[in-house]
């Protein structure tokens, strides 16, 4: 499961750096706290799926997208 958070949490920078976000503007944008951002970013924690929903809204993305291609 930890490897799971680690790729969605990479896959979260990476389109957050393709978007030109800063971690504490992607973080306001989605109403996350910039902290609880980062333990994301990292794979720290799981993510709730209302989370997730609010950082696919934030990026523009959908859930598919964010997925596709992490097993």
């Amino acid at each position: 499961m930890k490897n799971l958070q680690i790729s969605i949490g990479k896959k979260v920078r990476e389109l957050r750096m393709e978007a030109g976000l800063s971690q504490e503007v992607f973080a306001d944008k989605a109403g996350i706290h910039r902290m609880h951002m980062g333990e994301i970013e990292r794979g720290e924690i799981d993510m709730s799926i209302s989370t997730l929903m609010k950082v696919c809204h934030a990026l523009g993305v959908k859930v598919s997208k964010l997925v596709q291609g992490i097993a």
